[in-house]
This record gives structure tokens, C-alpha cells and sequence, in this order.
């Protein structure tokens, strides 16, 4: 078998990932203090949601959950991969073509329907003449991540993992420059949000091509093999209609209240860093890895790979979920309270990322549980359960909100992604042994969970000792900087004495890939 070092390919996945959500946060920061929470952010934030929420069907979504696992086992059976991928490419593009055309065209009915409390002011109209600026964004993105699961599924990581820090690096700059001269930022936000997406596309087609990944567009032809893609991937993509149904709930019962909308989506952006470090990294690494091994019938590899990404995946998730429910204030109102954004705006944001925190851990075990079944090509399985998970997101978001208000969908959205993952687990004992975490895994978890309570124990203690200095304009930054070198220091000790973790564990896999 052609091996993937699994290891160091998330560290490398999460190496990028990490450098695009910190981009990503300070994306936040600014847009927070350039526009604020209000009508015009409202409306950035639905229009720029529209491609992400389709980006879920055709990028790193349902395509890939049904691209990667074939691909990969057609490149380890050396079964002509790349005229797979090439039709993979002519087909996904066409649909997209399609689908950009119609969405431009019933733009106010998409905003309508993902926004309905926008209707009757003016936020409806700003999103929708931003929608059709964003839109296209969909286009380059998808075809990007098409060329992004082909080089995971060779073992190269690097180039589509460092893809998504163009976005943010190019929105930022857009929206200095505006700031510099005098120019309206939502504007140069939303006009640069495209570019950046041909640029993502221009850094992985090269990569690929690099990588010996040589694939030219084409006029789309529906082969057997694409009929397969098909027929696994509807099903991945009616749970993903799923999902995005959760999302569509979640902002519209948002969009009720006076600027839920943005305050809900920093939340998510703060909650989405170690999210996308962790458990998009892993999830990304692991699916072709198993699906390889799979192919060369290495059960107890694939059992291995499983319970090393579960272990090291909540070996960092679960003291990232600890800090965002201990210290939420702190961090949103020193990264977030400046300009238009003031202390009630941060007061609400750190309310949601503390329950968005809660929820953490399972966002992040769905993307080790979900490679289970894609691996195999069953994508009908996490459909069904998606179903669940809709039904409880979708009552207890609306169900909640004549009693609680905005933060409804917060709790929803943390209630269901629990659920997700205890009927994940449960279908996947079905599987067999390679879907079990191992005994070293078993044994860890417990040092994991006390390690990251006594991590969060000192947290709070530290918070209430550097109080007054996160609350002086010229001493918060540095003080927001020791309070999480505290929280890392403490869980880091705490690990090893407790056998959470070894370092060596993560000193090999450096090793193994400088080599």
C-alpha cells in the first residue's frame, strides 16, 4: 500500500488550517469594527452564506464524500485515476455553471427563503444585490476542492490546505485599503470574495498538476464510474441538504431579533478556529487513508488510523471546548469589541460561543465518525441520521425562541450535533472491530477529560487574578495572550502527568515528515 502518514499529514492540514482561521478571526475583527452589527452586516452575512451553504453539496461536502474515497481507491489499485477525475471535473463544473445561472437570475427568492425576516426592510435588498456578487464564489471554490481531494488523496496536503488562507488574506487587504482611502468596505468586501476564489483554484490546479495530478476540462460524459459518483453522492448530499436545513433554521429564527444574525455568526467564527483545525484537518486526512486501506484490505491499519485521529483529534478539542465555556468574555471582547461592536454586542457573542463550546467535542467527532461509512461508499447511513439530527435542531430552535429568544438556535445547533454523533457511534459499532476505538484510545480519554479540567479549573482561576488588565485598552492583548499560554501550559503539564498525551507521540510524527 502507497501509505499516508496520517499523523503529520493533520499536523500539516492543521498547520494551514490554523493560519486561515486566525486570518479568518481577524477577518471577524475587522468586519466587526468597519460595519458592526446591524442592517449591513445582517445582509453580508446571509448573501456570503448563500455559496457556502451550496459550497456543502459540491466542495468539501457531499462531492468530496464521494469523489475521495473512489479516487482513492482507484489510484491505489492504479485504475486509471485520472480520467476519473477528469470527467468528475467536466460533470461537477456543468452543474455548477447551471446552478450559478439560476441563482443570479432567483437570487430574491434565495434570500427569501434562507432570510425571511429580512423581508419588508432593507436589509432584503442589500442581500440580494451582494448575493449575486458573492454567488459565483461557488464556482471556483468547488472546482478547487475537486482538485484538493485528489491531492489528499496522493498524500499531498500542504497546497489544498493552504488554499482557504487566500480568502482571507485577500479580503483583508481589501478591506484595509478601503478603510486607507476612504472607500466603502462592504463593497470592496464582497467584490473581492470571487477573486479570491479563482486564486484558490489557480494555487491547486497548479499543485495537482505538480503532483502529477494532470487533468484538462472537457465535455461532460456520463460513464459508469460517474453514475457510481452519482449514486453515492445524492445521498451525501441530501444529508448535507440536511445540515444546511439546521443552518436555514437557525438564521431565520435569528433573523427575527435585531442583530442575532451577526452576533451569531462571530460566535460561530470563533468556535469554527478549532473546529477547523482539529476536526476538518482529521476528517480531511483520515477518509482517504481508510478508504486506501480498505482497498488493500489492512483492517487492523484502518483500526489504528481510526482510534490515533479520535485520540488526537479530542486531545485538542476538548481543552478548546473547556476555554471557549470558562473565558468567553475575554477573548470576544478583546478580539471583538472596538469601533462599531460594543460591550452588550460582545456580552451576547460570548454567550453563544460559550454553548457553541459545549457542542465543540461533537462537531468535531462527526468528522472522525463520518469516514467510517464514506469510506465504504455508504453515504446513505449518515444521511438517516442527519434526518434525526434536523428534526431535534429544528424543534428545539423553534420551539425555544418565544422563551429565550436569539440564543435558541445556538443551543439547537449544540443539542443536534450531539445527537449526530451518539447515532454515528452507535451505527458504526455495527461495522465491526476497524470501526472501534482501540484500548489505548480508552485509556487516554479519561486522562484527556481530567487533564482539560484542571486546565479549566486554573483558566478561571487566572481570569479572576488578570481582570482589571483585560479591561485597560493598551494591557488586554497581552493579558488575553498570557491567560491562554497559562491555559495551554497547564493542560500540557497536566497531560502528561495524567497520560493524556506524549509529546513524543507528536515529536515522531514532525520527524517523519521532515523526512
Amino acid at each position: 500500500m502507497k501509505p499516508i502518514r496520517l499523523i503529520s499529514g493533520i499536523l500539516t492540514v492543521g498547520f494551514w488550517t490554523l493560519a486561515s482561521r486566525v486570518l479568518g478571526v481577524a477577518r471577524e475583527i475587522l468586519i466587526l469594527a468597519y460595519i458592526g452589527p446591524g442592517p449591513v452586516m445582517d445582509a453580508f452575512v446571509a448573501a456570503f452564506r448563500l455559496p457556502n451553504m451550496f459550497r456543502r453539496f459540491f466542495a468539501e461536502g457531499a462531492f468530496n464524500a464521494a469523489f475521495v474515497p473512489i479516487f482513492s481507491k482507484k489510484y491505489e489499485g492504479e485504475e486509471d485515476p485520472l480520467r476519473f477525475a477528469r470527467d468528475a471535473l467536466n460533470g461537477l463544473a456543468f452543474v455548477l455553471l447551471l446552478l450559478s445561472a439560476l441563482a443570479l437570475i432567483f437570487m430574491p427568492a434565495l434570500v427569501w427563503a434562507t432570510a425571511g425576516g429580512f423581508a419588508g426592510d432593507a436589509r432584503f435588498e442589500l442581500t440580494v444585490g451582494y448575493g449575486r456578487i458573492i454567488f459565483p464564489y461557488i464556482l471556483f471554490i468547488s472546482l478547487a476542492a475537486l482538485f484538493s481531494g485528489a491531492l489528499n488523496a496522493t498524500g499531498h496536503f500542504a497546497a489544498a490546505a493552504a488554499a482557504p488562507v487566500l480568502l482571507n488574506i485577500f479580503v483583508i487587504i481589501a478591506m484595509v485599503v478601503a478603510a486607507v482611502i476612504g472607500g466603502d468596505v462592504i463593497q470592496w468586501l464582497v467584490w473581492t470574495i470571487p477573486f479570491a476564489g479563482v486564486a484558490q483554484l489557480a494555487l491547486v490546479w497548479v499543485a495537482a498538476e505538480r503532483a502529477g495530478v494532470k487533468v484538462r476540462p472537457g465535455m461532460p460524459r456520463l460513464t459508469p464510474d460517474m453514475k457510481r459518483l452519482v449514486r453515492v453522492a445524492v445521498p451525501a448530499a441530501l444529508a448535507g441538504g440536511v445540515m444546511q436545513i439546521n443552518l436555514l433554521v437557525g438564521q431565520q429564527v435569528a433573523s427575527q431579533f435585531d442583530k442575532a444574525v451577526g452576533w451569531l455568526y462571530a460566535a460561530d467564527r470563533l468556535y469554527q478556529l478549532p473546529l477547523g483545525v482539529v476536526g476538518i484537518a482529521v476528517g480531511i486526512v483520515l477518509l482517504p487513508d481508510l478508504s486506501r486501506r480498505l482497498k488493500a484490505e489492512d483492517d487492523g491499519g484502518a483500526r489504528h488510523a481510526f482510534s490515533r485521529a479520535g485520540e488526537m483529534a479530542l486531545a485538542l478539542t476538548i481543552p478548546a471546548a473547556v476555554a471557549l465555556m470558562v473565558i468567553p468574555l475575554p477573548m470576544v471582547s478583546v478580539l471583538f469589541e472596538r469601533g462599531a461592536t460594543s460591550a452588550d454586542d460582545s456580552a451576547a457573542i460570548a454567550l453563544a460561543v460559550a454553548i457553541y463550546g459545549l457542542g465543540l467535542p461533537a462537531f468535531v467527532l462527526q468528522k472522525v465518525l463520518q469516514p467510517l461509512f464514506f469510506a465504504r461508499e455508504d453515504t446513505r447511513t449518515p444521511f438517516r441520521y442527519a434526518v434525526w439530527s434536523m428534526v431535534v435542531n429544528a424543534v428545539i430552535a423553534v420551539g425555544l425562541a418565544p422563551l429565550i429568544g436569539w440564543i435558541a438556535p445556538a443551543i439547537a445547533t449544540t443539542v443536534a450535533g450531539w445527537v449526530m454523533v451518539l447515532m454515528l457511534g452507535i451505527g458504526g459499532r455495527r461495522i465491526g472491530d476497524t470501526a472501534r476505538f482501540d484500548q489505548r484510545f480508552r485509556r487516554r480519554i479519561w486522562g484527556i477529560l481530567a487533564a482539560s479540567f484542571v486546565m479549566g479549573a486554573i483558566l478561571w482561576g487566572t481570569y479572576l487574578l488578570l481582570g482589571p488588565l483585560l479591561n485597560r485598552d493598551y494591557w488586554r492583548y497581552p493579558a488575553l495572550v498570557l491567560l491562554l499560554a497559562v491555559g495551554l501550559v497547564s493542560y500540557g503539564a497536566a497531560g502528561q502527568a495524567l497520560g493524556a498525551f506524549r509529546l513524543s507521540d507528536f515529536k515522531a510524527a514532525l520527524r517523519r515528515k521532515r523526512t
